[in-house]
């Protein structure tokens, strides 16, 4: 690795030029994220995982007009939200919906383990059940360690509205979770 790390804007300003190495460079950086970000909004790896190559994609037709008006990760975070909610617009067009995920099993029992799925399981379920914006919001927020100001950026939303879809879909949740613990007892 170089010892001078480019910075993402840098970056973006050789892949403008023809690097594509500085292509490969920003996808090894942000992949995870952009992953993360597509999964937790429409709940299935396969789509996630378009969503991301299609991200990059766009990032690579973008390269020659991108201008850093403001954080490299606050505009990609933007076109992998806007990819996602045009894939669930198309799938609501043509009456197809996201199927609940099937999580992978560990081989062996581990009573902590299970305890852990289990619970990361009721809190993804009750995240999934979130109303679109609140979910994205949430994602943003919570996962990502996103700002209420860089939410606004990446989804184009005003900042009291990402506040106010903050406050209902934490609230939200809490009562989703309250009512499965309720029922546990």
């Amino acid at each position: 690795m170089a010892k001078n790390k480019l910075d993402d804007s840098a970056l973006m300003s050789r892949l403008s030029d023809g690097d594509m190495s500085a292509l490969g460079e920003l996808v090894c950086r942000h992949q995870d994220r952009v992953l993360e970000i597509a999964f937790r909004t429409l709940g299935k790896w396969d789509l996630a995982e378009d969503v991301a190559q299609e991200t990059f994609l766009r990032v690579y037709r973008a390269a020659r007009k991108y201008k850093p008006k403001a954080k490299f990760t606050t505009w990609l975070y933007r076109i992998v939200v806007n990819l996602c909610l045009d894939e669930k617009r198309r799938r609501a067009r043509n009456g197809t919906s996201l199927e609940e995920v099937t999580l992978e099993t560990q081989t062996e029992p581990d009573s902590d383990y299970a305890e852990k799925k289990e619970i990361a399981q009721i809190v993804k379920a009750a995240v999934d059940e979130l109303p679109e914006r609140q979910r994205i919001a949430l994602v943003l927020h919570r996962y990502k360690g996103l700002s209420h100001g860089q939410i606004a950026e990446a989804t184009g939303w005003s900042g009291p509205a990402v506040e106010s879809l903050l406050v209902r879909a934490y609230a939200n949740l809490r009562k989703k979770l309250d009512k499965i613990k309720y029922f546990a007892e």
